[in-house]
């Protein structure tokens, strides 16, 4: 007995295999994917159901009405419409649209208007002049790129809602916001090298230029309309009830409304949109319902981007207002077959990677 435990001590200790890289768990992607659904079940149980069906239904909209709004714009411009005024004004046209959702709000939520005061009216005349620009700066957009284009050029929106809502309402900006910001501004370059493969016939570079410097400044625009509507909601009307949201659309697009009406009257248009509606190259009838219909389309989007901001963020409304890019760029190609040059599928590649490091 002694013998063998001496020989036992003798023989060759087998040692457990050493921890290599082989014997780790590499799968990273499926750790780093459970830390997101586990921090996303987290944020889901921190709000009522009612809450995320609200922001489900206002983001939904933003992701179906304004891809359909802005392939509307370029409909109209391909079947003889010509006048930025005209589409700038079909835009804020369907404001009484809200006012008779708002209506019904008051009476089923049991809420009442908010309080007038001079400051809020400052902000909502503000709010309207500003959208009332933005809206042509798009309308000009639209008349001189093609609808693909055009969508991938406002995925700059991104950059300056998450600019804007840093600066005005303190939203946070991280390592995957930059580089989101980083991204998508080298998917708008490639755009830009691009511009001689997708210009309509009878369209000049400088046109398809100022349709490009357009895109991006009312792109601009809209990410400061994102950031100036959340700091209404924080330091004037608060996060009271979902009729604020319905309160600031009807305030503001009336007013936007009034801003365009004038630039029509001086422009000559509401005398020119007879002429137009007969020279429409599929009828009357087709040329009331791109005007009834952008109109709808316009104002359900805003209803959706203003509500994501009251339920959300500045920077979630900027998300959601870029996910819409590819949305709008393959029904561009579908229906108009706007051309989808080498250099534009790079860039909208670059540009879901842009959005995908940003959300992940």
């Amino acid at each position: 007995m002694e013998d063998y435990e001496e020989n036992k001590e003798r023989l060759p200790q087998i040692q457990p295999p050493a921890n290599t890289d082989e014997t780790k768990p590499t799968n990273s992607l499926i750790s780093k994917a459970s830390k997101i659904a586990t921090s996303a079940l987290e944020t889901y149980h921190k709000k009522p159901v009612s809450y995320w069906i609200l922001l489900t239904l206002t983001g939904g909209l933003m992701l179906t009405a304004f891809p359909v709004s802005s392939l509307l714009s370029r409909y109209y411009y391909n079947n003889g419409g010509k006048s930025k005024w005209i589409l700038s004004w079909a835009a804020v046209a369907g404001w009484p649209l809200t006012a008779f959702l708002l209506i019904p709000t008051y009476i089923f939520t049991k809420s009442r208007p908010s309080r007038f005061s001079f400051q809020l009216a400052f902000w909502y005349i503000l709010l309207g002049f500003l959208s009332a620009a933005d809206n042509l700066l798009y309308a000009y957009a639209y008349a001189y790129l093609p609808a693909s284009t055009a969508s991938l050029l406002a995925a700059s929106s991104l950059i300056f809602s998450s600019l804007f809502g840093y600066l005005i309402v303190k939203n946070k900006i991280n390592l995957s916001s930059i580089n989101a910001i980083a991204v998508i501004t080298f998917g708008v370059v490639i755009i830009g090298l691009d511009s001689k493969s997708d210009k309509y016939p009878g369209i000049t570079a400088k046109q398809y230029l100022l349709g490009f410097i357009f895109d991006i400044l009312g792109s601009a625009l809209h990410g400061l309309i994102f950031a100036l509507s959340e700091l209404i909601f924080i330091k004037i009307l608060g996060r009271r009830s979902f009729h604020v949201v319905l309160e600031q659309q009807v305030m503001v697009s009336f007013i936007a409304f009034i801003f365009t009406s004038i630039g029509m009257v001086i422009n000559g248009d509401f005398k020119a949109m007879r002429a137009e509606s007969l020279g429409f190259k599929h009828g009357e009838v087709a040329y009331v319902m791109v005007i009834v219909w952008s109109a709808v389309m316009f104002q359900l989007g805003v209803l959706g981007g203003t509500g994501v901001i009251f339920l959300g963020s500045t920077v979630l409304a900027g998300v959601l207002n870029a996910v819409r890019v590819p949305i709008t760029s393959v029904g561009a190609v579908i229906w108009f077959h706007d051309p989808m040059s080498g250099f534009k599928i790079l860039s909208l590649v670059v540009t879901v990677w842009g959005f995908g490091s940003y959300i992940v």
